[in-house]
C-alpha cells in the first residue's frame, strides 16, 4: 500500500499498530521490573531483598539502564548486516522474556546479574529496531512522521504507566520474584502479537539485512570478536587476582564503556566510505543534538534511582487517605506522557511546516527539564527534618515530561531522517547510546546523592539544574549552523 494513502490506525500507517503494541508490552516488562528492582536490592534478606548496599544498588541501577540502551549497538549491527531488523526484534523479545523469568526465581545475586545480561542483549536487539521500522513506515517528506513517532511514543508509555502499579501490587502481595513474573508474562503477550500482527502489516524489507554481511567480512567480524572476548577475559583475570574485581570496579569499567563506545562510532560513520558528503553533514548535526540527549537523559532516567530514593526516604505517603507505594510514582512518568502526547502530536501537524526545527525542540526540552529540578529545590528548602508533600514530585514530574515531549520522540524521527542509508539501523542504536551515556554518567552522579537530607539533596538537585542551564543555552547559540548542516531536513 502507498505509504501515504495507509491510514487504517489513527490516521497513520497500520503497521504503526504492530510497533505500537509491540512496544507497549516490551515497556511494560521493562518498567514493571524497573519499579521494583531498586528496592529489591537493597532492601533486607528478611524483607524479601537482596541486602545490597544503597548507594551500590543505586549505581547498579544506572549502569543497567546504561547496558540496556548499550547493546543497541549490537542489535544495529545484527540487523544491518544479518537478519534484518523483523528478526532480530522478535528474537530480542525471546532473551527479554528468559532475563524476567531468571528475576522471577528465587536465586539471589546470581539471578539479579544473569537477568542483566540476558535483559541488556534483549533490549539490545530489540528496541532500535522497533524504533527504526517506524521510520520505514513513512516517506521523507510525510507530514504525519513526527506526529506517528508520538503515537508510536504513546503506545510505550501505556505499557510503562501500568507496569509499575500491577507489578507493584504484585510484590506487595505475595513477594518480589511473583513481581518479575508478570514482566515475564508482559513480554511473552508482546511477543505473540509481534509474530501475529507482523506477518500482516510490517513491510517484508524488514526480513532481509539492508547491508548483508560478506563472506570475507565475516571472518573479519568473527576474529574482532574472538579478539574482544579474549581481551575482556584478560581483563577480568587481571581484576581478579588483584582483587579490584568489584562490583564499584566493573560499574567504573562499563561507565567509561558508556562514553567512548558513541564516540569511536561516530568516528566510524564519519570516516566511512559508504556515507556520501551529506550524509556526513547531517551526522556531524546530529553530534550536538546527541550530546543534549545525553544530558537529558543523565537527568530523566534519575526517575528509578535519585527520586526513588527520595520517594522512598523524604516523601510523605500517607497522603489523603491512602497509603502510597514508592514504585507508584515511577507511573507520573508515562502518565504525563499520555496526557501531554495528543496535544504534542496534533500541534506538530497542525503547525506543519512552520514547527521549530529539531534543535530547537531540544533546547526548550532542556529548558523545562532544568525547571522541573529547580522546583524541587522550594520545597527542600522549608521542609527541615521533615517529609515533603507527593504534590512536588507530581509537578516534578509534569515539567520533566514536558522536556521529554520536545527531545524523546522528536530525537527518534530526527535520528531516522538524519541517518546514513548504510547505517540506518545502526544510526538508531546510536540514539539510544545517548540514553547509554547519560546513565553512565549516572552511575557515578548518583553516589553523591544523600536521601533523606535535605541539605545534600538541594545542592544536587541545584547543581544539576544549572549544568543544563548552560548545555541549553550553549545548544541555542549552535542552531542556525545545525540548520544548515542538516540539508533540508528540519
Amino acid at each position: 500500500m502507498d505509504a501515504k494513502k495507509d491510514r487504517g490506525f489513527l490516521g497513520q500507517p497500520l503497521g504503526l499498530r504492530t510497533l505500537f503494541l509491540t512496544e507497549f508490552w516490551e515497556r511494560f516488562s521493562y518498567y514493571g521490573m524497573r519499579a521494583i528492582l531498586l528496592f529489591y536490592m537493597y532492601y533486607s534478606i528478611e524483607k524479601g531483598g537482596l541486602g545490597i548496599n544503597q548507594t551500590t544498588a543505586a549505581s547498579i541501577m544506572s549502569i543497567y539502564g546504561a547496558l540496556v540502551y548499550m547493546t543497541g549497538v549490537i542489535g544495529g549491527y545484527v540487523s544491518d548486516r544479518l537478519l534484518g531488523p523483523r528478526r532480530t526484534v522478535f528474537w530480542g523479545g525471546v532473551l527479554i522474556m528468559f532475563g524476567h523469568i531468571v528475576l522471577s526465581l528465587p536465586i539471589g545475586k546470581g539471578g539479579l546479574f544473569g537477568s542483566i545480561v540476558l535483559i541488556t542483549i534483549g533490549t539490545g536487539l530489540l528496541k532500535p529496531n522497533v524504533s527504526d521500522m517506524v521510520g520505514t513506515l513513512y516517506t521523507e517528506d510525510d507530514p504525519r512522521r513526527d506526529s506517528g513517532f508520538s503515537i508510536y511514543y504513546m503506545g510505550i508509555n501505556l505499557g510503562s504507566l501500568i507496569a509499575p502499579l500491577l507489578v507493584n501490587w504484585a510484590s506487595g502481595e505475595w513477594n518480589f520474584h511473583v513481581g518479575f513474573s508478570f514482566a515475564a508474562i508482559g513480554m511473552f503477550i508482546g511477543l505473540i502479537v509481534y509474530w501475529y500482527d507482523g506477518k500482516k502489516y510490517l513491510p517484508e524489507s524488514g526480513l532481509k539485512a539492508p547491508d548483508p554481511i560478506s563472506d570475507k567480512e565475516r571472518s573479519k567480524v568473527v576474529s574482532r570478536l574472538v579478539y574482544a572476548l579474549i581481551a575482556i577475559a584478560i581483563i577480568i583475570v587481571i581484576m581478579f587476582f588483584t582483587k579490584t574485581l568489584t562490583v564499584d570496579n566493573v560499574i567504573n569499567v562499563i561507565s567509561a564503556l558508556g562514553i567512548l563506545i558513541p564516540i569511536a562510532y561516530f568516528v566510524a560513520m564519519l570516516r566511512s566510505k559508504k556515507v556520501s558528503k551529506i550524509e556526513r553533514s547531517r551526522v556531524w548535526a546530529y553530534i550536538p543534538l546527541f550530546i543534549a540527549a545525553v544530558v537529558f537523559w543523565a537527568i530523566t532516567e534519575q526517575g528509578s534511582v535519585v527520586m526513588a530514593l527520595l520517594v522512598a526516604e523524604q516523601t510523605q505517603l500517607n497522603f489523603g487517605g491512602w497509603v502510597l507505594q514508592p514504585g507508584w510514582f515511577q507511573s507520573l512518568n508515562p502518565l504525563f506522557i499520555i496526557i501531554y502526547t495528543p496535544i504534542f502530536a496534533w500541534m506538530w501537524i497542525k503547525l506543519g511546516k512552520r514547527q521549530p526545527s529539531s534543535p530547537t525542540k531540544f533546547f526548550l526540552g532542556l529548558l523545562f527539564t532544568a525547571a522541573s529540578y529547580f522546583l524541587l529545590i522550594i520545597p527542600l528548602a522549608s521542609v527541615g527534618d521533615g517529609l515533603i508533600s507527593p504534590l512536588w514530585l507530581v509537578g516534578q514530574w509534569g515539567l520533566i515530561e514536558i522536556g521529554e515531549m520536545l527531545i524523546s520522540p522528536v530525537g527518534l524521527s530526527a535520528t531516522t531522517k538524519l541517518a546514513p542509508k548504510a547505517f540506518s539501523s545502526q544510526m538508531m542504536s546510536m540514539w539510544f547510546l545517548s540514553n547509554s551515556a547519560g546513565q553512565s554518567i549516572n552511575a557515578q552522579v548518583v553516589k553523591l546523592f544523600d536521601a533523606g537530607n535535605p541539605a545534600n539533596e538541594m545542592m544536587f538537585f541545584g547543581v544539576t539544574a544549572a549544568v543544563v542551564i548552560v548545555a541549553a543555552v550553549l545548544l541555542a547559540f549552535m542552531v542556525p549552523k545545525i540548520k544548515v548542516m542538516m540539508k533540508g531536513v528540519n
